[in-house]
């Protein structure tokens, strides 16, 4: 694999974010090939577990989610991991104004874990990952979200081993949430 020569870059939406048709050439094994793909950009983003070791309990967030309701999901609510895209900020920056935004805590030290593309085939996102420690001292606000961007998000403190269960049952279908609480089960910080 190798070359890449983009022929055609079309617009189809930038409603809510943008979406593209591109018509490129890509160098095979095969040699050339004229592929036509979609990309949605959407910005990258920062997403964070927060746990409390000597309780042994994470904070998550539950909301509604369009696409999982029209994917199935009976009420469109999903819990997750406090998100949010990046917009101008740096990804620390990004996830300590989300996390006090969503979940109404304001957090001290933060830990980037890794960066991972999460629907490489058709999304350009790239979310940076990170975990940090909460205590209940660190609550400023109720949280919640932003009126005005309309989210209405709930906050969940859960013992990690139920919402590590969540995960076998099925209430927790978020990928990126599933990745933060195996990368605590796989530290030893939470059991």
């Amino acid at each position: 694999m190798g070359e890449i020569k983009i022929i055609d870059n079309q617009l189809l939406s930038d409603n809510w974010y943008i979406l593209r048709k591109y018509t490129f050439d890509l160098l095979t094994k095969d040699g050339w090939q004229r592929q036509s793909r979609e990309a949605y950009d959407r910005g990258n983003g920062a997403v964070i577990l927060l746990y409390n070791q000597e309780k042994q309990t994470v904070v998550l967030t539950r909301q509604f989610r369009l696409p999982t309701y029209v994917n199935g999901n009976e009420d469109g609510m999903l819990i997750e991991a406090c998100a949010g895209l990046l917009e101008d900020l740096n990804p620390e920056e990004c996830i300590r104004k989300e996390t006090e935004e969503e979940t109404g805590y304001r957090i001290g030290k933060v830990e980037k874990v890794f960066e991972a593309y999460m629907s490489p085939g058709s999304v350009t996102e790239i979310l940076y990952f990170f975990i940090a420690p909460y205590e209940p001292k660190m609550k400023v606000s109720d949280g919640g979200g932003h009126e005005e961007e309309q989210e209405n998000i709930e906050v969940l403190e859960l013992l990690f081993s139920t919402a590590f269960d969540m995960i076998k049952t099925g209430e927790i279908k978020d990928g990126k949430t599933i990745m933060l609480l195996q990368e605590l089960k796989l530290r030893g910080i939470l059991r």
